[in-house]
């Protein structure tokens, strides 16, 4: 079974639709899963994220960048 940076970098190599896709059919995977249990996993997900910038593997985007390309995909 490949191991998850294995998938990640495999997601991130599709095309818009089938990410938006995928991440919905992630999304849904969660749903009935206890509160606490989803709390758990995005706290999770943000130490990940946090160490990764700490390291220097991924950068920060300005919060005005984000909500620009928020504005132009939900357009």
């Amino acid at each position: 079974m490949p191991d998850l940076n294995e998938i990640l970098k495999a997601a991130l190599g599709l095309d818009r639709h089938d990410r938006a896709r995928l991440a919905d059919e992630l999304l849904a995977s969660l749903d009935g899963l206890p509160e606490e249990e989803v709390e758990r996993l995005w706290a999770d997900e943000a130490e990940r994220r946090l160490e990764e910038f700490r390291a220097g593997r991924i950068s920060a985007v300005p919060a005005e960048k984000v909500a620009q390309k928020a504005r132009r995909l939900i357009r």
